[in-house]
C-alpha cells in the first residue's frame, strides 16, 4: 500500500532507501522526488537516481522537472537520440523552460557541436531568472573552442554571482595563463583579495602569477598571506619552497616542503624537492635520503628514478647510474625518458651496442629529440657502423629539416664511409643553408676540415 509522507517523519532521502528494502510503497511529493535524484546525481549514484526518477515519473506521470532529470541521465549515459525525443515533447509543453535549452546544448556538446551548445545556452539565458550554472557551462564551452577571452568573461560571471566559487576562479586563471595575460590576471587577483582579504586560494593564485613575472619577492608575499589565512595550506608552502629553491634558499626551501609532510601524508615530490635542495647544498647523505624516499613513496614516479640516476650520473659512478636506470625499466619498461638515459650512460662506459639498442627503444616510443638523433649517430659513428649512422640522421632529418648539426654531421659520416660523392652533395647543401656554421664540421671533423678537398668546396661557394 501506498503512505503519506507525512505518515513517516524521515527525511526523504532515509525514507526513499528505507521503500527499496521493503515491500512498502511511500508517496513523496514532486519535490522530494527532485531533491532525492539529486543527491544521488550528485553523488555518482546512478543507478539509485534512475530507479528514484522511475518511480517519480508513476507517481507524477505529469511531472515536467522530472522528466528532465530522466533526460539528464539519458545525457549523462549516451542515450541521446531517447534524450532528444523526450525533449522534443517536452518543448511542446513549455517552450519557455531554460532546462530544455541547456539539455539539449549537453547533448550538442557530446556531438562536439560547441557552437550550437553556446548558441542553446544563450536562449536559455534569456529565459532563465538564476543564470549562474548557464555561465559556468558557456564557460566550459567556449574553453572546448579555445574561446579563452569569452570562457574568461563567463566563468567571472560565475564568481561574481558567488565569490566562493573557486572552480569558476580557477577557471578564469586558467584562461588568464593561457591568454599569457599575467598582467591582467594580477590587477584581477588584487581586485578580487580586496572584497576577500583571507581567501587562500586567491592568494595562492597571485603567488603563482609573479613567478611567472619572475617577481619572486611579491610571490613569497603572497604565499605568506596564503598561509596566514589557511596555515594548512599545502600548495602555498610547497609553491613557496619553489620560490625559495630559486632564490638559492635551500635550508628555507626544505622548512616549507618538511611542513606540507608535517601537515599531511608524505609526497614523492616533496621527497624529490628535499633531495635537490639537499644536492645543492652538497649534502650528498642527504640527497640520496631523500631520492631513495622518492622513489619508496612512488616506484612510478620517473622524475624520482632520473634524480638518483643523474646524482650517480654527475659522481661519474656510470655503473651505480646503469643500476638503477635498469630498475626504473624494470617497473616501466614504455617510459623513453628512461631509454633514453641508458643509452647516455651506456655511451659513457662504452658499451655501445646496448647504447644503439636503447636509442632505439626511446625513439620508438617516441622520443624525438635532436640530441637523441645526433647521439645516437654518434654510437653508431663510435661503432664504426656509419650506415648506420647515415641512416639516423636521415630519419632526424625528417624531424628537423633545418638542423645544421644534422647537416654537417651527416656530411662527416659520409666521408668516413669513403662516400664522397653523397658527401660533397650534402656539404654543398649544408653550405647553401647553414654556411655560418661550418664550425660544427670543423670541431668534429676537424681532419677532413683541413683537407683540400673539403677547401676547395667551401672556398668555390663563398
Amino acid at each position: 500500500m501506498a503512505l503519506e509522507a507525512n505518515e513517516r517523519p524521515d527525511k526523504p532521502i532515509a525514507k526513499f532507501e528505507s521503500m527499496l528494502k521493503t515491500d512498502d510503497v511511500y508517496f513523496f511529493d514532486a519535490e522530494d522526488f527532485e531533491d532525492i535524484i539529486h543527491h544521488y546525481l550528485n553523488h555518482g549514484k546512478i543507478a539509485l537516481a534512475k530507479k528514484a526518477i522511475k518511480i517519480s515519473l508513476k507517481q507524477h506521470p505529469d511531472s515536467i522537472e522530472l522528466k528532465l532529470l530522466d533526460v539528464e541521465v539519458l545525457v549523462f549515459e549516451n542515450n541521446l537520440d531517447r534524450a532528444e525525443q523526450l525533449l522534443d515533447k517536452l518543448q511542446l509543453l513549455d517552450r519557455a523552460n531554460e532546462e530544455i535549452y541547456i539539455q539539449r546544448a549537453n547533448i550538442y556538446s557530446k556531438k562536439d557541436n560547441h557552437s550550437a551548445a553556446v548558441n542553446l545556452l544563450k536562449k536559455a539565458l534569456e529565459l532563465s531568472e538564476d543564470s549562474y550554472d548557464i555561465y559556468s557551462l558557456l564557460g566550459m564551452e567556449y574553453l572546448f573552442m579555445d574561446e579563452f577571452k569569452l570562457a574568461k568573461e563567463s566563468f567571472m560571471k560565475c564568481v561574481h554571482f558567488d565569490e566562493q566559487d573557486y572552480s569558476s576562479l580557477y577557471n578564469v586563471i586558467y584562461c588568464f595563463d593561457f591568454l599569457e595575460d599575467f598582467e591582467g590576471a594580477i590587477v584581477y587577483l588584487n581586485d578580487y583579495l580586496d572584497r576577500n582579504p583571507y581567501c587562500e586560494v586567491a592568494w595562492h593564485q597571485l603567488g603563482k602569477q609573479y613567478i611567472s613575472k619572475r617577481m619572486f619577492k611579491e610571490a613569497l608575499t603572497a604565499f605568506d598571506f596564503a598561509i596566514i589565512s589557511d596555515d594548512a595550506f599545502i600548495g602555498a608552502y610547497f609553491e613557496k619552497g619553489k620560490v625559495l629553491e630559486k632564490l638559492g634558499k635551500f635550508n628555507e626551501a626544505i622548512e616549507n616542503y618538511e611542513t606540507t609532510i608535517q601537515i599531511d601524508d608524505p609526497t614523492s615530490h616533496a621527497y624529490l624537492r628535499i633531495g635537490r635542495c639537499y644536492e645543492r647544498l652538497s649534502n650528498d647523505d642527504m640527497a640520496k635520503y631523500y631520492y631513495y624516499q622518492t622513489v619508496h613513496e612512488d616506484p612510478l614516479l620517473d622524475k624520482g628514478w632520473l634524480a638518483i640516476t643523474d646524482f650517480y650520473y654527475k659522481k661519474k659512478d656510470f655503473n651505480k647510474a646503469l643500476y638503477y636506470i635498469d630498475k626504473a625499466l624494470n617497473i616501466d619498461g614504455e617510459n623513453p625518458t628512461y631509454w633514453k638515459k641508458s643509452a647516455i650512460i651506456n655511451t659513457a662506459l662504452k658499451q655501445y651496442d646496448q647504447a644503439d639498442y636503447s636509442f632505439q627503444q626511446a625513439v620508438e616510443l617516441g622520443n624525438y629529440e635532436l640530441d637523441t638523433w645526433l647521439s645516437w649517430a654518434n654510437v653508431a659513428k663510435a661503432n664504426k657502423d656509419y650506415d648506420s649512422g647515415i641512416r639516423i640522421l636521415a630519419q632526424g632529418q625528417e624531424f628537423y629539416p633545418e638542423s645544421a648539426e644534422i647537416q654537417y654531421k651527416t656530411v662527416g659520416i659520409l666521408l668516413l664511409a669513403n662516400d664522397k660523392i653523397n658527401a660533397r652533395i650534402r656539404l654543398l647543401d649544408a653550405l647553401k643553408k647553414n654556411s655560418e656554421k661550418i664550425h660544427l664540421f670543423q670541431k668534429e671533423f676537424p681532419s677532413y676540415f683541413k683537407t683540400a678537398w673539403t677547401q676547395n668546396i667551401i672556398a668555390d661557394n663563398k
